[in-house]
């Protein structure tokens, strides 16, 4: 099986969990490896996973091409995406899943994560995957497909970490509100984090984040 290329994080001892964790429009995998020391947990049994999107045209950058989990057309985000392709690249997520399931680590104990486009393909993903996971972390983010995806029964209440910038200016902050609220009307255990920084994360969030990391993985 093919495999979208990824930074990988191994862990000190043998890895009993992982986290899979997608960058944004533009960007790589190599975009949140900082952060792994600042989260704050114990990254003895963690793999840390960062694909790399495939590098394709976008159409709101003139057709030029990049690392980008699926095209935008319009800065109307949720109206104006390619929807295949996002459905495509979450298929493309779910077969790293499958590996790590071959690799010994129970989807029980795997989160997903993304910043941007890739927090859309995160609820794409985990919120129709047919396994249960450990948890979602939605970053600055939207959830263009909720009236579509699938909803798979196994991850009715997977828990899920909402943050975003309340002064990001490329993705609203109403449009992760949004989701939260959705989410809540469909009864997930959903929280959403409101941080003083624009399109991106502060040190606030990312300790936020690995507070949340260790409680769904049972770290602590």
């Amino acid at each position: 099986m093919d495999y979208l290329p990824c930074v990988e994080i191994e862990p000190q001892e043998q890895a009993q969990s992982s986290v899979i964790w997608l960058h944004g429009l533009g960007a790589n995998g190599h975009d949140f490896e900082p952060i792994v020391p600042e989260l704050g947990i114990s990254t003895k049994s963690v793999r840390f996973i960062f694909p790399h999107a495939p590098s394709i045209p976008v159409s709101i950058n003139n057709g030029m091409r990049m690392p980008a989990w699926y095209d935008i057309s319009n800065l109307d985000l949720e109206k104006k995406i390619d929807q295949p392709q996002l459905e495509k690249s979450a298929e493309e997520i779910g077969k790293l899943i499958l590996r790590e399931n071959e690799r010994g680590i129970l989807s029980k104990n795997i989160i997903i994560a993304g910043f941007s486009q890739g927090g859309a393909v995160g609820y794409e993903v985990a919120l129709s995957y047919k396994d249960s996971l450990a948890g979602l972390v939605a970053l600055s983010t939207y959830f263009p497909t909720k009236n579509t995806v699938k909803y798979s029964v196994e991850n009715k209440s997977i828990p899920v970490f909402i943050g975003h910038g309340n002064q990001d200016q490329m993705v609203s902050a109403e449009l992760g509100i949004e989701a939260h609220r959705h989410l809540q009307d469909r009864s997930y255990p959903v929280e959403y984090h409101s941080y003083e920084v624009g399109h991106g994360v502060n040190l606030e969030e990312i300790k936020d984040i690995g507070i949340w990391i260790n409680k769904a993985l049972d770290l602590e």
